[in-house]
């Protein structure tokens, strides 16, 4: 497949893709409406906000395979690489909580607890991810920095 016929193929998945997350943030809007339990309703939350994300990011995707280039420059990463370094520090802590956490609660009947604080510890770890991911782009733009 050529360069173009790919990049097309990509902009009608993320096309497609976002309209699945918009069935999905009505679908968990409408299980919020139909409950009353806390713990369902937050997953709902959860779900659809990170529905509604997927979406930007799609949206994001195909448009600068469309209609406007987008870039990260070294000078783009470089004024705020202290402070994502600073956030990666964050991240870490929040993750040696969670599993703090999730220790003390070995052998409890507390499922709802374990799976909340499982979630989180999932997310935490997501971010860290991420952020070491940025940290590779950023080390391919500055080799020797």
């Amino acid at each position: 497949m050529k360069t173009k016929e790919i990049q097309q193929k990509i902009v009608e998945n993320m096309k497609q893709w976002k309209g699945i997350e918009n069935a999905s943030v009505a679908s968990t809007g409408r299980i919020i409406e139909a409950t009353d339990n806390p713990i369902v309703r937050l997953i709902m939350e959860i779900i659809q906000r990170d529905s509604q994300m997927h979406y930007r990011v799609q949206e994001l995707i195909a448009d600068s395979l469309e209609t406007k280039t987008i870039s990260l420059t070294p000078e783009d990463i470089g004024k705020v690489w202290d402070m994502i370094e600073n956030h990666v520090r964050l991240e870490k802590e929040t993750i040696s909580l969670a599993r703090q956490s999730l220790k003390q609660l070995e052998g409890k009947k507390m499922p709802v607890q374990a799976y909340l604080l499982e979630y989180l510890l999932l997310d935490e770890l997501k971010h860290e991810r991420i952020l070491k991911r940025l940290a590779l782009i950023k080390k391919a733009m500055y080799p020797y920095g």
